[in-house]
């Protein structure tokens, strides 16, 4: 199966980071998701209850996200990728970009981040 839905760009403001001040201040992150799941039957039926709203994939993300304080955007990442194989039983993975680009880097630089890649358990 081949089939992905995907939601990019997702701006949400949290409080992640090692740094005093990202606790305190907070900062922007930006995030994308790629959902593997079939989407055959909602091809052919055009029923929202035969594929995977992503309306409700970015709830799930935005609260997971928010719900607490993660010192590392790889937990951060791993938190939302986990909810969303748990909640949504249709997708069988899920990949995650996760970017901080007010990282405090001393350098000039577009974007730090990761991305992570998780599948359910067959």
């Amino acid at each position: 199966m081949s089939d992905t839905i995907f939601v990019s760009g997702l701006l949400i403001h949290a409080h992640h980071g090692v740094m005093a001040h990202e606790e305190k201040v907070g900062q922007r992150f930006v995030i994308d998701l790629e959902l593997t799941t079939d989407l055959a039957p909602a091809s052919r039926s055009d029923k929202l209850a035969d594929t995977v709203n992503y309306g409700a994939i970015v709830d799930t993300t935005t609260e997971v996200f928010t719900g607490r304080r993660y010192r590392l955007i790889e937990a951060a990442a791993g938190a939302v990728a986990d909810a969303i194989l748990t909640k949504f039983v249709k997708v069988s993975a899920v990949r995650i970009t996760v970017r901080k680009p007010h990282a405090p880097i001393a350098a000039i630089f577009g974007d730090a981040g990761v991305t992570l890649t998780r599948k359910r358990d067959a």
